[in-house]
C-alpha cells in the first residue's frame, strides 16, 4: 500500500494526553495534569442548550456561526480587549479554540514559510504549523525573565522566511503574562519584518491582579493579528467544543473557506448556550477567577514550603515548578511520581525542549484534591532526598 502522510507520521502524540490516559486506568490516582475547569457550565447556559434541543434547533447555522452570537462576541471582545470587529465579516465561531489555531496556520502558511514559536507552549501549535506545510523556529523562554518574549529574542529568530509569530498569553504551561509595556516593545520588530501575529487568548479572563492586554489592541496591530479565544476556560464549556476567532475581513474570508469545507459550522446547541452566557451578567467568571487565584496562592505557599521553586503564575491555572535539582528528566520525575505516589503531573518537555527540567501542575481542581496532592508530592520529594 502507498505511504501515509509523512508529516503525520513524524508527529509525536500529545504528552498531555499520554499521562491522562495512564491516569484513566488508575482510579486511586490524583491527576493534576488536565487543564479543564472543575466548575459546571453555568445553569442558565445549560438550560438554554436544553431549550434549544427541545425546540428542535438542531439544524446547521451559518458557516461562521449564528449572527446573533457573532454580534455578542464582537461586543464581548470590544469590552475585553478594546478592539472593535465587524460581526458579519470579522468574527467566526469555531469548534473550540484548537480549530482556530489550525485555521490561522493553514490560512497564512505557504510551503517553506517559518513561524516563530516561543516555548514552553501549548502542544497544538507546532503540529498545526507543520501540517500546514510550514516549519517552526522556536525561541526558548527563560524562567528568570518570567517566560516573557523579548524584542531581542524575536529579532534574532527572524529570517527571510519568517511569516508569523505565535503568542500565547496568559501562557499554558507557565502561567506567564505579557503586559502592555512588554507587548509594545515587540511591535517595532513585528512591523519592521512585516509579520503576522497569531495570538491565543483563551485564558484572557484568568489574569490575576491586572487586566489582560491583547496585542491586537495596540497601534498598527489589528490589521496583522488573528485573535483566538473561546468558551472552554472562561465559561467552563470544554465539552461543548466552542471557540471563536476575530481577524481583518480579508483574512477571515480565507479562514472561513477552510471552516466551510471541513466542518460546516460549530455545534448549534453549543452556540445557543454560549449566546445565553454572553447575554447574561457573567458574574460567574469573576467568581471562578477568584477561586483559581486562591488555589494558586495556596499551591505557591505549599510548594515553597516543601522546597519546590516555581514562577508565581499571573494567569491561566497552571504552575510550572522547576525540578532540575533532582537530576532527573521531566518524564522520569513524572513517571516515578505517578508510580510511587499515584499523583499525575505533565512533564515539562511536552511543551517544548526548553520545558525540560520542569513539570506542569494544573490547579483547576478542588482545594481538597490539591491538599492531598501536596501531601503525596511532599512525601515523594522527601524520599528522593
Amino acid at each position: 500500500m502507498k505511504e501515509l502522510s509523512q508529516h503525520l507520521i513524524d508527529l509525536k502524540p500529545s504528552g498531555i494526553r499520554r499521562f491522562f490516559d495512564i491516569v484513566a486506568d488508575n482510579p486511586e490516582a490524583i491527576s493534576l495534569g488536565v487543564g479543564e475547569p472543575d466548575f459546571n457550565t453555568p445553569w442558565e447556559m445549560t438550560e438554554e442548550g436544553i431549550r434549544a434541543l427541545k425546540a428542535g434547533r438542531t439544524f446547521y447555522t451559518a458557516n461562521a456561526g449564528l449572527l446573533e452570537l457573532r454580534e455578542e462576541i464582537a461586543s464581548y471582545l470590544n469590552e475585553l480587549i478594546g478592539v472593535a470587529y465587524e460581526p458579519e465579516t470579522e468574527v467566526m465561531v469555531t469548534v473550540g479554540g484548537s480549530e482556530g489555531i489550525d485555521l490561522a496556520c493553514r490560512a497564512l502558511i505557504n510551503p517553506g514559510d517559518e513561524v516563530i514559536l516561543p516555548e514552553p507552549a501549548f502542544v497544538s501549535y507546532r503540529p498545526c504549523v507543520v501540517m500546514a506545510g510550514g516549519s517552526v523556529k522556536t525561541i526558548q523562554l527563560e524562567e528568570a525573565a518570567e517566560f516573557k518574549l523579548t524584542p531581542e529574542q524575536l529579532e534574532e529568530a527572524i529570517t527571510d522566511k519568517t511569516k508569523a509569530v505565535i503568542l500565547s498569553y496568559p501562557n499554558n504551561p507557565t502561567g506567564a503574562i505579557m503586559t502592555r509595556a512588554d507587548l509594545e516593545k515587540l511591535i517595532p520588530v513585528i512591523k519592521k519584518h512585516d509579520l503576522y501575529v497569531i495570538t491565543d487568548e483563551i485564558y484572557a479572563e484568568l489574569v490575576y491582579g491586572e487586566k489582560h492586554v491583547s496585542i491586537a489592541s495596540l497601534a498598527g496591530m489589528r490589521e496583522r493579528t488573528i485573535v483566538i479565544n473561546g468558551f472552554s476556560k472562561s465559561f467552563a464549556m470544554t465539552g461543548w467544543r466552542l471557540g471563536f476567532m476575530a481577524a481583518p475581513a480579508h483574512l477571515m474570508e480565507e479562514m472561513l473557506k477552510l471552516h466551510q469545507y471541513a466542518l460546516m459550522c460549530a455545534p448549534t446547541i453549543s452556540q445557543y448556550a454560549a449566546l445565553a452566557g454572553l447575554k447574561g451578567d457573567r458574574e460567574f467568571i469573576g467568581r471562578m477567577r477568584e477561586s483559581y487565584e486562591q488555589r494558586r496562592n495556596y499551591l505557591l505557599h505549599e510548594l515553597k514550603r516543601i522546597g519546590l521553586a516555581t514562577y508565581p503564575a499571573r494567569g491561566a491555572f497552571y504552575l510550572f515548578p522547576n525540578i532540575q535539582q533532582y537530576e532527573m528528566t521531566s518524564e522520569e520525575f513524572a513517571l516515578k511520581l505517578l508510580d510511587e505516589e499515584e499523583l499525575a503531573v505533565v512533564p515539562g518537555d511536552a511543551f517544548g525542549a526548553c520545558g525540560e527540567g520542569f513539570i506542569r501542575i494544573s490547579y483547576a481542581y478542588s482545594l481538597d484534591q490539591l491538599k492531598e496532592a501536596v501531601e503525596r508530592l511532599e512525601k515523594f520529594l522527601k524520599n528522593l532526598s
